[in-house]
């Protein structure tokens, strides 16, 4: 478990595994995958797909880049299908470019206008990796265009179903 239930940091997650039937996911939690090789690879991570569904339900799904800072995955942009969709319904998802390496994250999206300066000091850091190619600003984020997905759980494996593992985040 990582984080604590007093404050606004994320707390978990716990790992154990999906109930699939069918698909024969051992039962035991004998080599699941920790949260630190998770973690490692989205903050590694250069494409994020992301999945998005407005309010008639319609799926939107498109690559795009973000950064995963303390526990959240921060993502900006202008006025787009994707922003529209979160305002209308705040589920999202997001995989991983890697098809071999999966790592999915699922959760609730919230809008941020104008965060502290200390977190946007490390969400600039996150999204670093993206340079020269690409300079974020906090500048850009004084009106909104900057969108934090909260996960709920997380679902990864490298060797299915070897180590399928669930993790399960507690706020």
């Amino acid at each position: 478990m990582t984080g604590s239930r007093g404050s606004s940091a994320p707390t978990g997650p716990w790992a154990d595994r999906p109930h699939v039937p069918g698909y024969g996911i051992p039962e035991s939690t004998d080599g699941i995958l920790p949260w630190s090789w998770a973690v490692d690879r989205l903050e590694r991570a250069t494409i994020y797909w992301l999945a998005t569904s407005g309010a008639d339900g319609a799926p939107h799904l498109m690559p795009i880049w973000g950064a995963w800072v303390d526990g959240r995955w921060y993502v900006e942009g202008g006025p787009t299908r994707w922003q529209r969709n979160l305002k209308a319904n705040p589920q999202v998802a997001i995989h991983v470019e890697s098809g071999s390496d999966v790592l999915i994250v699922e959760g609730r999206a919230r809008e941020l206008v104008a965060p502290p300066a200390d977190l946007a000091d490390r969400i600039l850091a996150g999204f670093a990796k993206y340079r020269p190619d690409y300079e974020a600003s906090a500048d850009h984020w004084t009106q909104g265009g900057l969108w934090v997905l909260d996960p709920i759980r997380a679902f990864a494996w490298t060797s299915f179903p070897t180590d399928m593992t669930r993790f399960r985040f507690h706020r």
